[in-house]
């Protein structure tokens, strides 16, 4: 199949992350089974749900563990719920420059284009391995992505670099912000709001809380640190969920906000969160208990994606790149190309498409950028 069928085929599976998404990862292992050259690992879920792919072309010589490169993608797809769609987004539309659907920039088209040149670069005398690593449930923190790396890793497998396809518009990408998300939980006293002294208003605080963070995050906006490679150069720290409360008449006894922090990799987030923790158990439960002695402030973490700066020398990877992009740049998205650095394999972004279509109603890639990811990956193979 070229890459548009690819295409075609993989944003017919509905890969939102809340889903299972073994059904297209039998559909590939189903299409690639005639390539006997091909080596898979599977690494599932604990519900065996969702699973992980990580694919191996040898080099010419045999060697399937050393000195790969790894092409980088995840198979999970936002939801479209409450999103007005022209079409059906799990059916692809293709037009005269374009092809529409959920995922289709992020990230289907990337992986199209890989799954694509299969054939390619199993004609090719390939010095060095080529891996590629489909993950699940990126979209909700990453979650899929550090089992497959300590699967190939305790295989043996020793990657010599990564290039993750996340829409860039086939721009190198050499750094991005990471994100932690947090859940705190206000646990006050409830009372008839008639006797509001007896009571200790969890929401009232909560909103307090939320506040001091406000406060946080405008430090961050005006005393930096500041990085004016990124659209929006400093670190930010935003609330954006909370519920709380009963009834209009009942102070409420609980209340819980998630809040998230995007942060600039020279910024710390253990020293952020401490920060915050300590604000919580020096200032504002001490105010909580002195309306209710068993009042308590909880803060979870949710998720976290760590931050990317590449360490990746620009030899001859990234000078196939450049011949067909020449632009570097820094990015406040997230991808899973921090997880791939820890591991201490240099990476790169780079992929087909542009963000600002990513995760919208009538979400679409261009066919010329899978045109251009086709050389650029192409041309590595050689």
């Amino acid at each position: 199949m070229n890459s548009v069928e690819w295409l075609e085929t993989l944003i017919s599976f509905d890969t939102t992350s809340r889903h299972s998404n073994m059904g297209l990862v039998r559909a590939i292992q189903a299409q690639l089974a005639p390539y006997s050259a091909l080596s898979t690992r599977v690494t599932y879920d604990t519900s065996k749900e969702k699973a992980n792919l990580f694919i191996t072309i040898p080099a010419a010589d045999g060697n399937f563990k050393k000195n790969g490169l790894i092409l980088s993608g995840h198979m999970d797809v936002v939801p479209v719920d409450g999103q007005a769609w022209a079409t059906d987004p799990f059916k692809a539309v293709v037009t005269a420059d374009r092809v529409y659907g959920r995922g289709a920039c992020d990230m289907k088209g990337f992986i199209a284009v890989v799954l694509a040149l299969v054939p390619h670069f199993l004609q090719q005398s390939l010095k060095n391995p080529l891996h590629f690593a489909f993950t699940y449930d990126e979209e909700v923190g990453g979650l899929g992505v550090p089992g497959l790396i300590a699967d190939f890793q305790q295989a043996g497998f020793q990657p010599a670099a990564c290039i993750v396809g996340e829409p860039t518009d086939m721009h190198i990408v050499v750094a991005h912000k990471g994100i932690s998300t947090f859940r705190c939980r206000i646990k006050g006293r409830a009372a008839h709001s008639s006797l509001t002294p007896q009571g200790c208003n969890a929401i009232e605080h909560a909103a307090q809380f939320i506040t001091w963070i406000r406060g946080l995050a405008e430090q961050f906006k005006q005393q930096g640190p500041f990085d004016d490679a990124y659209d929006v150069s400093f670190s930010t720290i935003t609330t954006n969920k909370i519920q709380g409360g009963t009834a209009l008449n009942i102070i409420p006894d609980g209340c819980e906000f998630a809040f998230e922090l995007r942060h600039l990799p020279e910024v710390s987030v253990t020293n952020v969160v401490a920060q915050i923790q300590n604000y919580a158990k020096e200032v504002l439960l001490p105010q909580m208990k002195k309306e209710f002695s068993d009042a308590m402030i909880e803060i979870v973490p949710i998720c976290g994606v760590p931050e990317f700066a590449s360490t990746a020398d620009f030899t001859k990877l990234a000078e196939v790149l450049q011949e067909h992009t020449k632009k570097q740049q820094k990015v406040s998205y997230a991808t899973e190309a921090g997880f791939f650095q820890q591991a201490g394999i240099p990476t790169l972004i780079c992929g087909p498409g542009n963000i600002a279509q990513a995760h919208r109603a009538d979400e679409f890639i261009l066919l010329e950028q899978m045109r251009l990811c086709e050389r650029v990956l192409g041309a590595i193979g050689k």
